[in-house]
């Protein structure tokens, strides 16, 4: 049997150091770093951070913005950032997030709830910055 579900498979985030974003979002957040020694050996053009078994976050430098010719024009956009990138965690998870990211120091918003998203109305929400400025939303649905 084919599976025909689209699945969100990667998001490009520029970053000025990528190994330092990867161990912002490895110590910050608890994701998986993928490839950051390749990256730091010079074998490939940019690490990742694992979502889940499916889902990536690419972690690009800005120099690398020029070299996205994919389409014609398609470098003209690259290098923007998103407005944010949203991960939804389990109850349970999206505490442990606002606890882990609390001990590092990094900034949040107070908790919101109600916010839309792909499942429905989410219980609870925040917003917080990696260090290169861009917005991630935490939440979770009960």
């Amino acid at each position: 049997m084919t599976d025909h579900t689209v699945r969100l498979d990667h998001v490009v985030l520029w970053v000025t150091d990528p190994v330092a974003a990867a161990r912002f979002y490895q110590e910050s957040v608890g994701l998986e770093p993928v490839r950051v020694g390749e990256f730091a050996a010079g074998r490939v053009s940019f690490p990742s951070v694992r979502v889940n078994e499916e889902t990536i976050l690419d972690l690009a430098p800005y120099g690398l913005a020029p070299r996205m010719d994919m389409l014609p024009g398609s470098a003209d956009s690259a290098g923007h950032p998103v407005n944010h990138v949203c991960l939804s965690l389990s109850p349970a998870g999206f505490d442990a997030l606002r606890a882990r990211l609390a001990a590092h120091g990094v900034p949040m918003t107070d908790v919101g709830h109600g916010s839309f998203g792909a499942r429905g109305s989410a219980t609870g929400t925040f917003y917080f910055r990696d260090p290169d400025g861009n917005v991630i939303e935490a939440r979770h649905y009960t």
